[in-house]
Formats: structure tokens, C-alpha cells, sequence
């Protein structure tokens, strides 16, 4: 089966769990005013690429990704190509590597469950806990995201969540406490990650011909961030990291 790939990373230490190689497919129903792969938004560019020449290339690097590592796909929003994801993901599995699926949490819970199989976790976005702030941040609601925790949950299906610290958006105390309240519920959440905003693709924006809704807004300095640290605390008794060097 032939899918469209926007690009493979042969070794991250960001996108899950050991030193692993990440897969980049093509295609997402959101527009994140924060994104910073929007070439990966329209579904029918990029490489279209056969499943078996992606898992070839992927288990070049096995002995460096099996023992503590291994495989995430991520795009754009990987679930977008559900049966070619379904296909990488077998693949992956049958070929002995831990895998991962980066989702912003816009998917039906019965596209999840064709890949539940083949899915030792997954790494899931939650842009804003308020469905209106989020339409207004990504275009849609957060309702297709909430719903999929909650699935997974029931699953006890392995979660990481990652939040994007947003100036105006998601750096608010109720955003914080709501989200930290909601997260410390579930049991299955085995990180928490939180991302300062950053700017460095506004040049791809400009590139793109695309508005970079953002422009004007600071990124936080050390300082901020330690006070962002001390509120999550306050809210949240579990562990949880600020990244800096992750995105999203």
C-alpha cells in the first residue's frame, strides 16, 4: 500500500520513549495557529511512498532503536491515512519495535480501535481544555480528543500528553488547573509533558505564502517558564516535564 510521507527522521530523543526513528505523514484536519510543520497540512503532497519501503528504511536503524527505543508516527496528524498507518504500524510490530502514534486526538474511536493492536502508545496533544478556545486555537473542538482519552483509558492503553504553553491561549491559571485537574484523573498517563511556545517556523509560514497568526507574540525566557513550573505543581502532584527543546 502507498500512503504519502512527508519525511523520516532516522534518530529523536523527543517523540517518545529511548532514541527512536520517527515517521512524518502527510495530511491534518487541524490548523494550530502554533504549528510548525504546516507543509505537512495538505493530505495529497509530499512523497507517496510504498508501506514497505518506509518499514525498510526504518529497520536500517533496528540495532540502534530496538533495545530502548523504537519506531513513532507522527505527521501532519498520522491517523488522517488510517490504512496506510495501519499497515506501518503491523509492520513495525511484526518486525520486533516498540511504536508510537503522535495524534492531536482528532480521530474516530474506530479508526483507533484497527490500530490498538499494533500501538504500544500514544502520544496525544491536547491543545486547550475549553472546546471553544480550542476551535478558536486549531479549528475544531476538543470533544474527538477527550472522547479518545477517555478510550484509551478504558483500554489502559500506555498515554503520554503533551500541551503546548501558549501566551493568551493556554498560559492561564484556569487553563492550567483545568488541565492538570483532568490529567492527574487518568491512570494510564505515564508522562505529561508541557512545551513553551516558540517561533522558529515563522520562515516556513512566509515560504508557504501562509498568515502566521502569531506574529508579535513572545516566547517565554527562563524566568517565566520557572513561575509556569510552580503553578503546574500546584495543581498537579504527579510528574510532569517542561521541554524545552520539544515541539509539537
Amino acid at each position: 500500500m502507498k500512503g504519502y510521507v512527508h519525511s523520516v527522521e532516522s534518530f529523536s530523543t523527543l517523540d517518545g520513549p529511548g532514541i527512536r526513528s520517527v515517521v512524518f505523514l502527510q495530511g491534518c484536519p487541524l490548523r494550530c495557529q502554533y504549528c510548525h510543520n504546516p507543509d505537512t497540512w495538505q493530505m495529497n503532497e509530499g512523497n507517496l511512498v510504498d508501506s514497505a519501503e518506509v518499514i525498510a528504511r526504518v529497520l536500517k536503524n533496528k540495532n540502534y532503536i530496538a533495545r530502548n527505543g523504537g519506531v513513532t508516527i507522527s505527521g501532519g496528524e498520522p491517523t488522517a491515512q488510517i490504512d496506510f498507518l495501519a499497515e506501518l504500524l503491523k509492520g513495525f510490530k511484526e518486525a520486533g519495535l516498540h511504536t508510537a502514534v503522535d495524534t492531536s486526538g482528532y480521530v474516530d474511536l474506530d479508526d483507533i480501535d484497527r490500530i490498538i493492536d499494533d500501538t504500544d502508545l500514544f502520544i496525544v496533544d491536547i491543545k486547550h481544555m475549553d472546546p471553544e478556545k480550542c476551535r478558536e486555537l486549531t479549528g475544531r473542538s476538543n470533544e474527538k480528543v477527550l472522547a479518545l482519552l477517555g478510550h484509551l483509558e478504558n483500554l489502559h492503553q500506555a498515554v503520554w500528553i503533551r500541551n503546548v504553553l501558549l501566551p493568551g491561549f493556554t498560559d492561564t491559571e484556569k487553563h492550567i488547573s483545568d488541565l492538570c485537574a483532568y490529567v492527574q484523573k487518568l491512570q494510564n498517563v505515564q508522562n505529561f509533558e508541557v512545551l513553551p511556545y516558540h517561533a522558529l517556523a515563522k520562515a516556513k509560514y512566509q515560504d508557504l505564502d501562509l498568515p502566521y497568526k502569531l506574529d508579535g507574540i513572545s516566547e517565554f525566557d527562563s524566568k517565566q517558564l520557572l513561575q509556569y513550573q510552580d503553578m503546574i505543581q500546584k495543581y498537579y502532584s504527579k510528574k510532569f516535564s517542561i521541554q524545552h527543546d520539544a515541539w509539537m
